[in-house]
């Protein structure tokens, strides 16, 4: 009962409307129909009161919730939501007071949106945790202080045999504090690492952004030219796009704002890949070297975090030794009678330094989750234990191998894959449909550029294109027109793709869809939109062509059946 929101607006359908809007959320909550029924709640538990303007006179006039205020514990400072009327100007003093007399107040203007109310509702209910976590503290060092109180009562009578003992106690005492410094310490840090995160996705979804429309106007020249020697050079500039795409998607990556997917790959492929990734991360201090088997090594594991994976462990070897060797090397072997993994094939990838190494004391522990040698400021302690986690979930095992003096080897074991279900991408000139001037796409897409090169390719290929700026606009011209196929970017201001797909689908129907984005958090278009077909940026024109002729022949082998 304590994390559950409290909702008092007596007029109207507010309380009705605010509780639907929370409990779509998952936000626990409770509408309190009497000034009463809502002085009851608070006593038995809330995390936060969500009240309308119009109820707040006449809660100040009773005076049962300012004495219940005056009444709260130290520890507490309980918060409050006050949906407000939109007034031009300042409010009289009057209301003013009463509004200020509430204490720790939000207060938001209506009309207002879903989003809205539930950060406000999700933000009250963090900050009533964070109480009831000072509040057990201080429940904590009250009884600490109580136990203290009774043993110096017993100390004349007993204080050379309860001497040990206090020292004793007060050693723990320490180390649970000491503890609890170096847990926050790891706290800041995991959360800068994740505020660096949010940076790099966003400054990576950019860069892909304007990768895709040089890379599609590229097509486009390459095309439109007639001249043979204008051909190797936008080859030459396609090669270096592709080349910055493959960065922009290690970044993504990093900043986990990739929808990540497993796959049979080939893991020296992918090595060879990263190889200027890693020379990069690692300085010009530090030789990389490559030991690659010649079998394929495929595995299926998600790509992108084997990435990550190797990255964590490039950093690692950089960070303790400025200078030395990075030693990476593949191969497949047969493990039986390994308690860790079943037996089987497996492929074997190797990092390997030449650093100082690590203590025998403390080589059981790296894998342990905040666990770092580091300074504070340093290092999160996630990095080895993310190549755990990622090793254990793709059915394989991390283990590390250090000797101080003699540098440090990591090795990851995956289960060997069957290449029968790769797939090769070839890179190929797609058709024109024969029904593309009868069928009309409607592109999505706030960034003008890229909406720019994506409908000039489609009106290329002979559709018929409108396209919308946003998910308003887009909205607006589904009323006016009714499309074969929507083209949706993912990451808009006003509205996510998925929303836009959701909405479109109440309006029109079931419309074939296919998500154009450089990532997509596909928890989210699925509860929204379901599968809609992916095409990640940056594509070529043929990729786009065979997307949409895929996805309307798909429509319309569905509508003929």
């Amino acid at each position: 009962m304590e994390l559950r929101v409290l909702i008092h607006a007596p007029r109207g359908r507010d309380g009705a409307v605010v509780h639907g809007v929370l409990t779509h959320q998952g936000i626990e909550s409770f509408v309190c129909a009497t000034e009463d029924e809502l002085i009851q709640c608070l006593e038995e538990g809330a995390a936060a009161l969500i009240l309308t303007e119009e109820a707040l006179p006449q809660l100040v006039a009773d005076a049962q919730l300012l004495d219940w205020l005056k009444n709260q514990p130290p520890w507490s400072d309980f918060p409050f939501v006050v949906l407000a009327t939109k007034r031009e100007g300042r409010r009289p003093d009057k209301e003013f007071r009463s509004l200020h007399s509430l204490g720790n107040l939000v207060l938001l203007e209506r009309p207002l949106n879903a989003e809205t109310l539930t950060s406000a509702a999700e933000s009250a209910v963090r900050a009533r945790r964070r109480q009831y976590a000072a509040r057990e503290r201080l429940e904590e060092l009250k009884r600490t202080r109580i136990e203290l109180e009774r043993l110096n009562g017993e100390l004349e009578d007993r204080i050379q045999r309860r001497t040990k003992e206090l020292a004793s106690a007060n050693d723990r005492l320490m180390k649970e504090i000491n503890e609890r410094e170096r847990a926050q310490a790891a706290l800041t840090q995991v959360q800068k690492m994740e505020a660096i995160g949010r940076l790099t996705g966003g400054i990576a979804h950019d860069f892909n952004n304007l990768l895709h429309v040089v890379n599609m106007n590229l097509e486009l020249v390459s095309l439109y030219a007639k001249e043979e020697k204008v051909k190797p050079v936008v080859d030459r500039a396609k090669s270096a796009a592709r080349r910055g795409a493959r960065l922009t998607n290690q970044l993504l990556s990093f900043a986990r704002n990739q929808s990540l997917m497993p796959k049979v790959t080939r893991v020296n492929q992918l090595i060879v890949g990263m190889k200027d990734l890693l020379e990069i991360s690692v300085g010009s201090g530090v030789e990389v070297e490559f030991d690659l088997c010649e079998e394929e090594a495929t595995v299926l594991l998600d790509p992108s975090q084997l990435e990550m994976a190797v990255l964590n462990l490039a950093v690692n070897s950089k960070d303790a030794m400025p200078e030395g060797k990075l030693k990476i090397t593949t191969g497949t072997r047969y493990i039986d009678n390994d308690p860790d993994v079943p037996d089987g094939d497996y492929v074997l990838l190797c990092v390997k330094d030449t650093g100082p190494g690590i203590p025998a004391n403390v080589l059981p522990k790296v894998f342990d989750p905040f666990f770092t040698t580091k300074p504070v400021g340093s290092g999160t302690g996630l990095g080895l234990s993310q190549v755990y986690g990622f090793a254990r979930q793709s059915g394989g095992i991390a283990r590390i191998h250090s000797i101080e003096g003699q540098g440090t080897t990591v090795e990851m074991l995956f289960p060997q894959a069957d290449e029968e279900g790769e797939e090769e991408v070839v890179v190929r000139e797609s058709a024109v449909p024969a029904r593309a001037g009868a069928c009309h796409i409607l592109v999505v897409e706030d960034d003008p550029d890229v909406r720019r090169v994506i409908v000039e390719c489609l009106s290329l290929i002979g559709y018929k294109v409108t396209e919308a700026a946003n998910g308003a606009e887009a909205l607006v011209q589904l009323r006016a027109i009714k499309p074969d196929l929507l083209v949706v970017d993912y990451a808009m201001p006003d509205m996510t793709g998925a929303e836009v797909i959701s909405e479109a689908r109440k309006l029109i129907g079931d419309v074939p869809v296919i998500l154009a984005t450089g990532y997509a958090d596909m928890a989210a278009v699925e509860r929204l939109a379901g599968k809609p077909r992916l095409l990640r940026k940056p594509f070529d024109i043929a990729q786009l062509g065979d997307a949409v002729s895929a996805m309307l022949e798909s429509a319309k082998d569905k509508a003929e059946a």
